[in-house]
């Protein structure tokens, strides 16, 4: 279609118009057009970076993508494998997310992400324009040094369990179903992974599960790392006083081999054979992230500028939560913490403001050792201007011993976290 004369002179005059403005009143004409911020992930990070977002600047254009219609909790799944929570009590709707006139909440998947043109596709192949992108990746597993377990059928026989939902019951329910006197095997990966008490208190619920059902049964737990890697001391009280003779931990012996029709495993050291064997696998950034091109830390995390958390790597693109790679613990209360920091970022750099120079958040993360008795590690984390890190602050700690009032401690946490995430 042939373009008329008339709007051609009517451009040439705007154009000209906006040139004889002042600097600042012409980009705040040009900011009349709301700007775009896109979120990516529907997790601890990302749903709540878009609600901190849209409580301190309403005025945003935000969009949440998520692929899944329901928010399941990770912390206290483990508790599933026990008897001592349903997965329906760690699930929640996006109601309120959706129900937040400043927030776009769109359940899709995406399929791939422009930078040059500041795009992101979806599954439908519309794209969505942003003029900064935050995204919540969370973890992929890896199964490079075990191929034979990366397909959907093979999790079926061995689960990981290390994302909450259809995996943890199926773990749940595998251990119902083992022979009386029958072993559970069960891997942790080399750190860096997410969750780093995780696979310590998933030792606890099986054992809490053998010791009420299966008394005669035992865990063996193969550790690629040369011990306990987080609260060492607090886990290993557990497993003396409360499982005494069921758990078995070998450190330092990372499986090489398995056979899933037989559940076999070749570890370092020796062969063994399982009832039910749950590997959980090494971790990197999930897959948005090697879209976007972020992932440029050991091929398997996202560096950031920890003032805004921008990637060092394409400009405009801001990563939270577990793909960071960083010496905080990768748990969903530090995911949590990073959204804060950004969304307040984002605002600012968005305004021509300079970010907030010297960021400071804590972390607390509870481990339950039976139903009702949990113990927690705290600490606190300042931004050090000379390493351009996020570095510990000598305070915080690790509970000497699991208590029923820290369980009452822990069950408070996640309701209030679920509620700042999610509304």
């Amino acid at each position: 279609m042939a373009i008329k004369r008339r709007q051609v002179l009517k451009n040439a005059a705007y154009l000209s118009a906006m040139a004889a403005l002042p600097l600042g009143l012409a980009t705040a004409c040009y900011r009349n057009q709301k700007q775009k911020v896109v979120v990516v992930g529907g997790g601890f990070a990302g749903a709540t970076a878009a609600r901190y977002l849209a409580m301190w600047a309403p005025e945003l254009d935000i969009t949440l993508i998520e692929k899944n219609r329901q928010f399941i909790s990770c912390p206290q799944s483990n508790l599933v494998l026990s008897g001592n929570r349903r997965l329906s009590q760690l699930t929640q709707k996006y109601d309120h997310l959706q129900a937040d006139k400043s927030i776009r909440f769109i359940q899709s998947e995406v399929t791939a992400v422009d930078v040059e043109k500041r795009q992101v596709w979806l599954a439908d192949n519309n794209p969505l324009d942003y003029d900064r992108l935050i995204i919540a990746p969370g973890v992929e597993l890896i199964y490079d040094q075990l191929p034979i377990l990366a397909t959907t059928e093979a999790q079926q026989h061995v689960p990981h369990a290390w994302k909450a939902g259809p995996q943890t019951v199926l773990l749940a329910n595998q251990l119902k179903s083992m022979r009386q006197g029958g072993v559970v095997i069960m891997t942790v990966p080399a750190a860096p992974f997410r969750c780093p008490p995780g696979p310590y208190e998933r030792a606890c619920q099986i054992a809490l599960y053998l010791k009420n059902h299966n008394p005669s049964g035992k865990l063996l737990i193969l550790d690629a790392n040369p011990d306990i890697v987080s609260k060492k001391a607090f886990f290993t009280e557990a497993w003396q006083q409360l499982y005494d003779g069921l758990i078995e931990y070998q450190p330092m012996n990372p499986i090489e081999s398995v056979n899933v029709a037989s559940l076999e495993v070749e570890s370092f050291f020796d062969s063994y054979k399982a009832d039910v064997l749950n590997v959980i696998p090494p971790q990197r950034a999930g897959k948005v992230a090697e879209m976007v091109g972020v992932i440029n830390v050991d091929n398997r995390w996202c560096d950031v500028d920890y003032l805004t958390y921008e990637s060092t790597a394409v400009e405009r693109v801001h990563v939270i939560g577990d793909a960071v790679s960083a010496k905080v613990p990768k748990s969903a209360h530090i995911a949590n913490q990073q959204a804060k920091v950004c969304a307040a970022a984002v605002i600012a750099l968005l305004r021509d403001k300079l970010p907030e120079q010297q960021p400071i958040f804590s972390n607390t993360c509870y481990s339950f050792v039976d139903g009702e008795q949990a113990g927690h590690v705290a600490a606190v984390y300042r931004y050090d201007k000379d390493s351009k890190d996020m570095l510990p602050h000598p305070s915080g700690g690790v509970s000497e011993t699991a208590t029923k009032e820290e369980g009452r401690y822990a069950e408070a946490w996640a309701e209030n976290i679920w509620a700042d995430t999610l509304g």
